[in-house]
């Protein structure tokens, strides 16, 4: 085999403080800034659904820690889950108008945890009545073309930070394989791979109905859950079991990929786009709308190409959760295996062969924590806006190249979709 000549050189303690040392003093001079800081940050949360839930129990985990932060307003479209979440979080505000959530002077940031056709929507309401944001993934919807590099802009214009909610970008490995790729220890990129694999059909088991009895009314408002969606009669899977319809979700390409997709162009600088094909379908699970299976490629400037490639029909899956990207370059390939960034050689070239540990995996807690050390701070998080924002347009690109079988190109000067 190739690599039997390049096992990978394991950096020793001394070596990897050295590497580390500069990014780990930026921390603790920002977690510094935030304990001087000592206000109450106040979090308004829109959305307390499966992930709205999951939101509130980190943010009263790290409040039982001694973080100054506190649930204090919600907002939810469905009467009875805004009860639940009241009951849960004890925040004294609740409401079915995210108008009226955005508009409290006692909140600082607001977390957006709807459906993937309101994020954008949400979020740039929320940044325009001066509070910083956590949007979770997708950034926008398929079909809202332009509308990241939007958020973008009004970003720039409020001053608003935003973190999108990739969690495994709270791993420090992305951090570390940046800095290497940086460094030349793989030498001119050429091509990347990344992906997901799972089972799950998004039906009963993945988003249960919470009421087959459930209709619009005082408790439910089916209309503004729609939004700029196309106009449908009621029904309880469509509301409840959003995911499995292309009016509000983009399937497995928007909504799973995007954990693997972002770490990805962190890793390499993407940015945008020149061209993305895609294919796929449903191969297994026929009461939805969206793909269960679903792959790509893109192609950007520098002659880089990345494949993305999955199905949620076979969760088997190689080096540990998820398919982690493998980096390609003129000299070397670099990958991210257990608790280690490897890096190996291709045959003839002179780099060495590494195997640097991850100083620290993946941690909702830790994400959360870094974002109110950014938004104390005033400085960007790493999984922010104008990174998630061509990562969304790439999957939006996808999306449409599969649904329409053809390559979708993208304006480099004009910053559109063409």
């Amino acid at each position: 085999m190739r690599h039997a000549t390049h096992s990978p050189r394991r950096v020793g303690r001394r070596e990897f403080g050295a590497r580390t040392a500069a990014s780990l003093a930026a921390v603790a001079a920002a977690a510094r800034q935030v304990r001087g800081a000592g206000d109450r940050i106040g979090v308004g949360i829109i959305g307390c659904g499966g992930r709205g839930t999951a939101h509130m129990h980190v943010l009263r985990a790290l409040k039982s820690r001694g973080e100054e932060v506190e649930i204090v307003a919600l907002c939810d479209t469905y009467r009875p889950r805004l009860a639940r979440a009241a009951q849960l979080t004890g925040a004294a505000f609740a409401t079915m108008k995210h108008e009226e959530l955005v508009a409290r002077e006692d909140v600082d940031i607001v977390l957006v945890a709807t459906p993937d056709h309101w994020h954008g929507i949400h979020t740039i309401d929320a940044m325009r009545a001066g509070k910083d944001v956590y949007c979770e993934k997708p950034l926008a919807h398929w079909r809202q073309l332009g509308l990241p590099e939007r958020m973008v802009r009004v970003a720039e214009e409020t001053k608003r930070l935003v973190q999108v909610g990739c969690q495994r970008m709270s791993s420090t490995a992305y951090a570390q394989a940046r800095a290497l790729i940086r460094e030349g220890a793989i030498g001119t990129l050429l091509m990347a791979s990344t992906g997901y694999y799972r089972i799950g059909d998004w039906g009963e088991r993945g988003m249960p109905i919470d009421d087959p009895n459930a209709a619009p009314g005082a408790d439910l408002d089916w209309e503004r859950f729609q939004g700029d969606a196309p106009k449908h009669d009621f029904d309880a899977s469509r509301y409840f079991r959003w995911r499995m319809y292309w009016d509000y979700s983009g399937g497995p390409g928007t909504d799973n990929y995007v954990h693997f997709y972002t770490p990805l162009a962190y890793m390499m600088d993407l940015g945008y786009p020149d061209r993305v094909v895609a294919t796929g379908g449903k191969f297994r699970y026929e009461e939805r709308e969206v793909p269960d299976t679903f792959n790509m490629i893109a192609d950007y400037p520098d002659r880089i190409t990345v494949l993305c490639h999955g199905t949620q029909g076979n969760d088997f899956q190689t080096l540990g959760s998820g398919e982690q990207p493998l980096i390609r370059g003129w000299d070397g390939t670099l990958s991210i295996e257990g608790a280690q960034v490897v890096v190996r050689p291709t045959s003839g070239s002179a780099k060495p062969a590494l195997a640097l540990p991850i100083a620290a995996g993946t941690d909702e807690q830790r994400f959360w924590r870094d974002f109110l050390v950014c938004c104390r701070a005033r400085t960007q998080p790493e999984s922010g806006i104008a990174l998630n924002a061509a990562v969304a347009t790439t999957l939006q690109m996808a999306t449409l190249a599969m649904r329409e079988s053809r390559c979708v190109r993208f304006d480099q000067a004009g910053k559109k979709v063409v």
